[in-house]
């Protein structure tokens, strides 16, 4: 779940950013992270044709409970679901409901777990049977936007490496990239104080240092980078010209010499089932 930039801090924060030991952070967080990732790959059998996204959201809560974990979503700023499903034009908190999946559909699905204390945040979008190959483009061009993002993580850079990795990127597609939703710091909190930004911007100068933990989490769109909010239930965000966008997200700890990706066990990869 993303941060929206000019909304307000939906948890009191602090100007101090948290570091964490990296050898306890991988060990703690990467536990939260394997269950949300492991979410993710239960749903990939399940996210099909005439299968509703309640039905999907209903499947990750029994799923995180059956892990020794909480769907941190849940009650999140009167949030009342385990994971966010935005479909096709819908950038992101996109609510579960009776709605059937239908062919050809994208549908990004967003969880988040808190186990021991931590949390782990992740999302991919999925295919729901026969998708278009221009959509496909859109989806795969956006996991790559992230890994771009990803590997521009290193001690010692500022964090504007990592938005303008992911704009560049995007760019050369002629591809959007959201600019209002941003990646986070995660750990202790759902959403601490950095800000990670998926486009380049020169004020982005915090340095990244190990033991920072953080999510990346681009939505890039087919048409116009701007969004707009147009539902009465203030979460649903969906792209200004109706055109479809994508999102992929994991969570990073920053390395003596690297990172870490806290949420990508075993099939969450970049050849993951669910973009075959």
């Amino acid at each position: 779940m993303n941060f929206v930039q000019a909304a307000e801090a939906p948890e009191r924060r602090t100007a101090e950013i948290k570091l964490y030991d990296p050898a306890a952070a991988f060990a703690g967080m990467a536990k939260a992270g394997q269950v949300a990732a492991g979410c993710l790959d239960m749903l990939v059998g399940e996210t099909r044709d005439g299968v509703t996204t309640q039905r999907l959201d209903d499947l990750a809560r029994q799923y995180v409970f059956d892990n020794g974990a909480l769907p941190a979503c849940v009650f999140y700023r009167g949030y009342r679901h385990t994971v966010c499903t935005s479909l096709n034009h819908v950038v992101c908190h996109g609510i579960p409901y009776e709605r059937a999946l239908k062919d050809g559909d994208i549908l990004n699905i967003d969880v988040t777990s808190y186990v021991d204390g931590v949390h782990g945040d992740t999302n991919v979008t999925f295919f729901v049977g026969d998708v278009d190959p221009v959509s496909r483009q859109l989806v795969h061009v956006t996991e790559e936007c992230m890994w771009h993002g990803i590997e521009a993580v290193r001690p010692g850079r500022p964090l504007s490496d990592i938005g303008r990795a992911i704009e560049d990127h995007a760019k050369a597609h002629r591809y959007g990239v959201i600019r209002a939703f941003i990646g986070h710091a995660i750990g202790e909190q759902f959403h601490g104080d950095i800000q990670v930004l998926h486009y380049y911007d020169e004020r982005a100068n915090v340095i990244m240092r190990p033991g920072m933990t953080f999510t990346i989490e681009p939505m890039i769109t087919m048409g116009s980078w701007q969004h707009k909010m147009v539902f009465d239930d203030n979460w649903t965000a969906i792209t200004t010209d109706g055109r479809r966008t994508a999102q992929y997200e994991h969570t990073i700890l920053v390395t003596d010499d690297g990172y870490d990706v806290l949420t990508a066990p075993g099939a969450v990869s970049p050849s993951a089932p669910w973009q075959r």
